[in-house]
């Protein structure tokens, strides 16, 4: 049987230039956003999400409470079957004390805006660590200090995103290494913590949190994001008072892991269910805020799709999986857990996965997709720009697709990936911060974005050329 169904795909007709799309095409994609529109119900669904459940870091009430609620929207919303993918995630708390304050040589307390980076541990005992401060703005700059510069002090990472990146996403990579390895590094050296400049271009007194890691070898020691306002007063007070400390205390703590999972909402595939194709966000969020944008809207996108095209009578000729994954946030294990089990399914001649679709970047209005994929379905997919015209869509490039579904890139017959590209200028003043909540959504700007992927998650059912399995089936 297994045999029958990989051979038969050697007979899927030829990819040729005429076969990019047709002219129902554009009027089954305008129904798709006349549908959205007028019966659109990915905001309320936003809203219940971030209201009702609120917050959802892995290992969590909440997180549990998402994946019930996820579970029964995509069967009312008719997928064939629902299931969770186990997968185990990490479990921590904030606790409910960060906080840091700043002394003067003259006299002066200035109390500061943090809060604790995802999976640092708290203070020693709970209790406070008063300590003079360094500021760098490279982790390679603590390597050039003298320890007495370093040892028992907190280091201040003071390395803001770079302002003149246009693409707001490349400039919070450039910055996010100080973030994700200061802690480390700062130990390093004889450092008694770390605090790291907000992820943000906004200047404002809010914290952005983020997920940090430790090295095995080193000394853990407490870490946090301080406002961007905050790190910039401290730059310049420093430069007055080389002798000013902070007081630190919090009390976060790293707790076991528990077993939560994927949801995954599967609609079979008319005429080859075994070609799968994913698109999903993850349900995961940090714990200040409510995890609207990042990535409830990815979320409502993802189960949206699902109803938008069963609105318009859609019959998928591939089998389309709506996965809501688990702990992108801080460790990606439900991305890599799904990875791990396509492969072990390809390698039995089970599933193959065609492509992949991911909405990570806000509920802001749609500008269009990123690619990664091979020349010939790179110009496929850049082939049916003329039909997204019409609804102001004009990136489609190659590039960054998401956290989630990039561990499927190491198939050996990888996906076509995809990423929605969302208006980008204003998601890191939200990001990760008690910023993010359904009021900063804007009802009609997450609906275009639902119906543009709906488009083209049917574009790629439709002319996405099969896998050709001779090799690893012979």
């Amino acid at each position: 049987m297994i045999r029958f169904w990989c051979i038969s795909l050697l007979f899927f007709p030829v990819f040729t230039q005429a076969q990019t799309y047709s002219s129902a095409d554009s009027a089954l994609i305008r129904s798709i956003y006349d549908e959205v529109l007028s019966h659109g119900e990915a905001h309320e669904n936003l809203r219940v999400l971030t209201k009702t459940i609120g917050h959802r870091l892995s290992g969590s009430p909440q997180a549990f409470q998402a994946m019930r609620w996820g579970t029964e929207l995509l069967e009312r919303y008719g997928a064939d079957t629902v299931f969770t993918m186990p997968v185990v995630v990490p479990s921590w708390t904030r606790g409910d004390v960060a906080t840091a304050i700043a002394y003067m040589s003259d006299g002066r307390v200035i109390p500061l805006h943090i809060t604790a980076l995802g999976e640092s541990v708290g203070t020693p005992n709970d209790e406070a660590i008063r300590c003079k401060i360094i500021i760098v703005k490279k982790l390679s700059d603590l390597e050039l200090l003298d320890s007495e510069l370093t040892e028992g002090r907190i280091v201040l990472f003071n390395r803001a995103m770079d302002p003149m990146q246009i693409n707001t996403g490349s400039a919070y990579g450039g910055a996010y290494d100080q973030r994700g390895h200061g802690a480390t590094a700062s130990a390093k050296v004889g450092a008694r913590g770390a605090l790291v400049r907000s992820l943000t271009h906004s200047l404002d007194t809010l914290p952005h949190t983020g997920a940090m890691s430790y090295a095995d070898d080193v000394e853990k020691i407490p870490a946090a994001a301080i406002s961007t306002v905050d790190a910039r007063m401290l730059a310049k007070l420093y430069k007055e008072d080389p002798d000013l400390e902070i007081e630190l205390t919090m009390n976060c703590t790293v707790l076991p892991d528990v077993e939560q999972g994927n949801i995954i909402g599967e609609w079979t595939g008319s005429e080859f269910p075994h070609e799968i194709i994913t698109i999903g966000g993850h349900l995961d969020s940090w714990d200040i805020g409510e995890g609207a944008h990042d990535d409830g809207a990815g979320i409502v996108h993802t189960i949206e799709v699902l109803r938008l095209l069963k609105a318009v009578g859609y019959t998928p000729k591939r089998t389309i999986r709506f996965v809501l994954f688990i702990n992108e946030e801080n460790g990606n294990r439900g991305g890599i857990t799904y990875a791990g089990i396509a492969a072990e399914e390809l390698e039995r001649g089970e599933n193959v996965y065609v492509a992949a679709m991911e909405s990570d970047a806000g509920g802001f209005s749609p500008r269009g997709f990123n690619i990664d994929a091979t020349d010939t379905l790179s110009e496929l997919f850049k082939s049916w720009q003329p039909l997204f015209e019409p609804y102001n869509l004009y990136h489609f490039k190659n590039g960054w697709t998401g956290v989630d579904i990039r561990p499927l890139k190491d198939l050996d017959h990888r996906p076509m990936l995809l990423g929605l590209v969302p208006e980008g200028q204003r998601y890191f003043d939200y990001h990760h911060s008690a910023n993010d909540v359904f009021e900063t959504v804007h009802k009609r700007e997450l609906e275009l974005g639902a119906a543009t992927m709906a488009s083209m998650i049917m574009l790629i059912d439709k002319y996405i050329p099969s896998p050709n399995l001779e090799t690893e089936n012979d």
